[in-house]
């Protein structure tokens, strides 16, 4: 980063649109950690909010932003932390301004040992990301490039090279087609409807490594434009392991 430019939320985070080209203000990352403390009891290390603070913290020691400053993204839309339950474990979702800045996942403690599959109290499985996919990017409508990584993640769960008949990644081969089809965005089946049983849909499931994270992520990637990943989407879940704390 050129010290003549701000520190901007695209340098940081994976989102597109007017808030990327924002600089990140000390105002939107107190923001986010009272949002963090608030949802979490605690500001999340390696979190949203500390990549904000440091990145607000430079951008103010260089002048770019004054103390009091606010992204117009997170004065209308604000921000959130949102929780949600898949097979026994939170995953925990953060946007601003309508875009997702960072997921985690957390072990239920209420849900006794053997909740998770594979071994690790705290790991999640493939089928168990792409649920949280389907929490996290609900209305994204599915397109090929989700369902090429859907088709990765299926791969690697089950050890086998073709698509299981009935299953995750045939269901969103089927949805991106009939996608392609569809004129309005409301015709169009979402990543919600596709994922939401993922788990029940494989006939083998394992817990996620980062090779796996890897393969999920590459294949988006190569099918997609912009070459790169959808925020709160398939290859974002499939990172939910390496974002333990």
């Amino acid at each position: 980063m050129s010290q003549g430019q701000p520190i901007k939320y695209s340098d940081v985070f994976q989102v597109s649109g007017e808030l990327g080209k924002q600089p990140i203000t000390p105002q939107d990352a107190a923001t986010m950690q009272a949002a963090e403390n608030m949802a979490l009891g605690n500001t999340q290390k390696g979190g949203a909010a500390a990549v904000m603070q440091s990145a607000a913290s430079i951008n103010e020691t260089r002048g770019f932003v004054g103390h009091h400053d606010v992204t117009r993204a997170t004065g209308d839309q604000g921000v959130t932390v949102s929780h949600a339950e898949v097979d026994g474990h939170h995953i925990i979702t953060e946007s601003l301004g309508g875009q997702v800045v960072g997921q985690y996942v957390r072990a239920d403690p209420k849900s006794g040992p053997g909740v998770t599959k594979g071994g690790g109290d705290d790991l999640v499985t493939i089928g168990e990301a792409l649920e949280a996919a389907a929490l996290s990017a609900a209305e994204k409508p599915v397109e090929q490039s989700d369902a090429v990584a859907i088709q990765a993640a299926e791969v690697r769960a089950t050890g086998r090279m073709q698509v299981t008949p009935g299953g995750v990644a045939a269901k969103a081969q089927g949805a991106a087609s009939q996608n392609a089809r569809a004129m309005r965005d409301e015709d169009k089946t979402k990543l919600g409807d596709v994922l939401a049983d993922a788990s029940t849909l494989l006939p083998k499931d394992k817990v996620v490594t980062r090779e796996d994270a890897e393969g999920v992520i590459g294949a988006e990637i190569r099918n997609q434009p912009e070459l790169a990943t959808y925020p709160g989407g398939v290859a974002a879940a499939a990172r939910l392991n390496q974002n333990i704390k």
